[in-house]
């Protein structure tokens, strides 16, 4: 099953990373093979897609900087490791006081669009391939589509508005596309453009139950709706969240809350949209670029760089029985569900278990998951949506759902307000380290307070939005603005 994500690693190398400091040096074209026969046969084609989900095993795209702009920066975790190691700008993250040209805003925008550039890529192939089963092209172009559109969701959420990038650029380019690739389009137009990428996914999409054998990997219906959902949710289209919600089936909770987040947990029952982790013992492999070891214990007895450290924040806001503290947190002196321990001279009290392997350590690749959409977030996102329509009565019995799961009783609240806070604080505690607290906060109106208890100062105003960065501003030339905020 691992080895889907290495399958077509040649091809994955020639899709152009579009990494480059100009963003006008992304050619598109580039790399598609001159000869559509290299791909033109069902394995061909999935490989082709294939390179599309390794994306999402780059250093840029879900390591070290992707953690610092969606955890680091969040009350839920610090920079971590020693004081003097800034991990390049970690520590004005963690702080709030980047500006535009902070390398981890920089690095996360090129690597959503090179990701992007891979989609549009495959979609722009699919057409010339006449070998490949039909029913399989339709699916590969929804599975392409649902992966461009959570890249695309990424960025909405992170920097606002920015330029949809709907097809392959011409060579040498055109003053239409060169326009297309500079121009903000306003957050509503980025919005619809994911809705009809996952409308036209969850078209060609199938059921996860339909998937055997190495393909339980790849998107499903299932994603399609849930994503869609979500989408919903940060637009505030309760009813539209309701019913996609409704029609993420054939998910369940798994009874044991922390093997999820093992490997004998991936691709369970609860499992939405997961990226594999790939890792090798005898050699490096194609998995996630130090993400394990960057946020393992590190000092004596340590085995990694420490950084991005659970908060004492978080840490205390589990309550007393709660068994998702330990699966979320490694504490100094600890000993690990494999055995391992934590010695009490490691530099950081607090770790990221969820980022924890207990097979790879100090790799240079991981073969840790990343968990990005489980069936706990749909059954929070409904609740959600039925509290703000006023059916509070209809949203308690599912906050409970999670509640019980996590070893706690039902919630003790009954008003909407309160129910409100409840379901914050369980999508809090449910999905730490899971990249979507920072989000959280910006998008229910917590930040400004929930900072100010982390002691860090948010600015309402300027840090609802991240910068973008600034050698996309001086390439636009005027096509495009820099976010409010002075920076």
């Amino acid at each position: 099953m691992k080895r889907l994500y290495i399958s077509m690693f040649v091809l994955s190398g020639l899709l152009l990373s579009g990494c480059s400091d100009d963003f006008l040096n992304v050619e598109p074209t580039e790399a598609i093979p001159a000869d559509p026969a290299l791909v033109n046969s069902d394995e061909g084609a999935k490989g082709f897609v294939t390179a599309i989900y390794n994306q999402f095993l780059g250093w840029e795209m879900s390591s070290f900087g992707w953690n610092a702009v969606s955890s680091i920066i969040s009350d839920d975790a610090d920079k971590g490791s020693d004081p003097g190691d800034a991990g390049g700008d970690k520590d004005i993250i963690d702080a709030l006081t980047y500006n535009a040209s902070t390398a981890s805003f920089q690095s996360t925008w090129n690597a959503n669009y090179a990701g992007i550039n891979r989609c549009n890529q495959a979609l722009a192939m699919f057409p010339k391939l006449d070998q490949v089963t039909p029913a399989l092209k339709d699916r590969l172009i929804g599975e392409s589509k649902f992966l461009r559109a959570f890249m695309y969701f990424t960025l909405v959420k992170g920097y606002g508005g920015v330029p949809i990038v709907d097809h392959l650029a011409t060579v040498p380019i055109s003053e239409e596309d060169r326009k297309m690739q500079l121009t903000r389009k306003s957050v509503a137009e980025v919005y619809a453009f994911i809705e009809q990428d996952l409308n036209d996914a969850i078209a060609a999409l199938p059921l996860k139950s339909a998937y055997t054998g190495v393909d339980v990997v790849r998107v499903s219906k299932g994603s399609a709706y849930a994503l869609l959902a979500k989408v919903n949710l940060y637009q505030k289209k309760w009813q539209a969240v309701i019913d996609n919600c409704d029609k993420v089936t054939g998910y369940s909770l798994v009874s044991d809350y922390s093997l999820q987040f093992k490997k004998e947990g991936e691709f369970g029952p609860e499992s939405i949209f997961e990226i594999n982790g790939v890792g090798s013992t005898s050699s490096p492999g194609f998995g996630i670029g130090n993400y394990t070891v960057s946020q393992a214990p590190r000092g004596a007895g340590g085995w990694g760089w420490g950084f991005n450290t659970p908060t004492k924040g978080l840490a205390d806001a589990y309550e007393e029985g709660d068994v998702r503290k330990n699966a979320t947190i490694i504490f100094r002196g600890s000993v690990l569900y494999d055995g391992r321990e934590v010695p009490e001279t490691v530099a950081n009290p607090r770790y990221n278990y969820k980022a924890y392997s207990s097979s790879f350590y100090n790799q240079e690749f991981t073969d840790t998951n990343l968990r990005y959409l489980r069936y706990a977030e749909v059954i929070l996102m409904k609740a959600e949506a039925l509290n703000e329509l006023g059916q509070t009565s209809e949203a308690i019995p599912l906050v409970n759902q999670i509640r019980h799961r996590a070893g706690l009783g039902d919630t003790p609240f009954t008003s909407q307000t309160d129910v409100r806070k409840a379901i914050y604080k369980e999508r809090r505690l449910e999905f730490a380290f899971e990249h979507d607290r920072w989000f959280d906060i910006v998008r229910t109106g917590q930040a400004q307070a929930a900072m100010a208890a982390d002691g860090k100062t948010f600015i309402v105003g300027k840090h609802e939005l991240w910068p973008i960065p600034t050698t996309f501003i001086r390439e636009a030339n005027g096509l495009s603005e820099q976010n409010p905020g002075g920076y």
